[in-house]
């Protein structure tokens, strides 16, 4: 494909990104979101509003929950919305439809997913399932970098089926496998520093030492292609209310490899995952296929959001959306060279492309009064302890103009 977000040869960086906005094929997918003056770099931690969802919730509330009420759970499609809104982020993983359902939160799905990957392993001890029980497989890697829940979670998930948690650096993981390891949880994008983590070599990795692999894609799932299918990954969960917009709290998804689904064993077979549901018996039967995933009621209201804010992604291109991000990453990266004295600030997001996500960590001195001086002048970062500013870049909504200013008022706190 063509490269829309080259140089354009202007002199200045305020007329080069006037250039590239000019240029850029995602510009008009700004518009499909309610937004202000504000340069809005967080969307690593909550997505903008798409212009979609108050008219979807206002429906949901007062027509289909005011007027039809019970009889929505059919007339209106919400007792399929965990499988049906599952298959719309499917693509943006690189899965096939069928393999993600949508409910509950990220820490539960990683719950989930971890204790029904030692028991698709066969380790642990009392772990169940239905595979072959692994030859000591005892062993569960948890990347050492990870957002702290994932790590509680982990320690949980390890207790709960007798195995030893070991935490490893993404790149030592290779290193660390072996016949003990039952499970591995790590992330695609480090939520610090923005470092990108090769998934398909980890994911090859794990495969060939008989374990298997967990990933958490908050961070790189609406910003990057993914490629779970194609790389083989084993059990993937990711947050919708970072780059899909899903809204404060929208629910997460979990991904079930789908030769892997006859034989996921949930931690948490509810009422929802039953083979039949409104049968109420004594012992749980699991549904077939990815439903596995499914715990309890499904939270409608901010699911409904999640399935409007996705249509944002119309005609949209996941691998488009990844050059917009190098290109405005690469972009602010050289702003804040310009515009930064030399020495105020440090980047600790890597500089080649095949390790970066789509934010840029800056390690200074007081982080957290510079983050709060930059939001006090309209641009809004977010500051993580102990000294870095964490900028996210959304192509959908972000442009070149925005990441230049952005640049420019930092430049002017030091």
């Amino acid at each position: 494909m063509s490269e829309p977000y080259a140089d354009s040869g202007r002199e200045s960086l305020a007329g080069r990104a006037a250039a590239l906005d000019a240029a850029d094929e995602l510009g008009k997918v700004r518009a499909r979101f309610v937004l202000d003056d504000t340069v809005y770099l967080d969307g690593n931690s909550l997505g903008a509003l798409p212009r979609s969802v108050p008219g979807r919730i206002e429906d949901v509330v007062r027509r289909q929950w005011g007027s039809l009420r019970i009889r929505s759970w059919d007339e209106s499609g919400w007792w399929t919305a965990p499988e049906r809104i599952g298959d719309r982020i499917a693509p943006l993983v690189g899965a096939a439809p069928g393999q993600i359902v949508v409910g509950d939160s990220t820490s539960v799905n990683v719950f989930k997913a971890v204790v029904g990957a030692v028991r698709l392993a066969g380790g642990g001890e009392g772990a169940g399932g239905g595979g072959a029980r692994g030859e000591g497989r005892d062993e569960i890697l948890v990347d050492a970098t990870t957002f702290p829940t994932d790590g509680y979670i982990a320690a949980s998930a390890a207790r709960l089926t007798g195995c030893t948690l070991r935490p490893v650096a993404p790149d030592e993981v290779p290193d660390a496998l072996s016949g003990r390891t039952a499970a591995v949880l790590l992330n695609h994008v480090d939520y610090r520093t923005g470092r990108l983590h090769d998934l398909p070599a980890l994911t090859a990795a794990i495969r060939a030492a008989g374990a298997v692999s967990v990933w958490d894609l908050c961070h790189s799932a609406g910003a990057l292609p993914v490629g779970l299918d194609e790389h083989g990954v084993d059990l993937a969960v990711g947050c919708t209310y970072k780059y899909l917009n899903g809204g404060p709290g929208s629910p997460a998804y979990l991904y079930v490899r789908r030769d892997h689904q006859s034989r996921f064993d949930s931690p948490l077979p509810g009422w929802n995952s039953h083979a039949e549901p409104f049968g109420m018996t004594a012992d749980h039967v699991p549904a077939d296929g990815a439903l596995r995933g499914r715990v309890g009621t499904p939270d409608i209201l901010s699911m409904l959001a999640l399935e409007a804010a996705l249509e944002v992604w119309d005609d949209v291109s996941i691998e488009v959306v990844r050059t917009k991000s190098l290109a405005l990453t690469d972009f602010f990266l050289e702003c804040v060279a310009a515009y930064v004295p030399g020495g105020a600030v440090e980047s600790v997001t890597p500089a080649a492309h095949a390790e970066r996500g789509s934010q840029v960590a800056l390690r200074c001195a007081d982080a957290g009064g510079v983050m709060s001086r930059l939001i006090e002048r309209g641009v809004v970062g977010d500051f993580r302890e102990p000294d870095i500013l964490r900028f996210g870049f959304t192509p959908l909504y972000v442009g070149f103009g925005e990441v230049e200013r952005a640049a420019g008022v930092l430049g002017g706190l030091f």
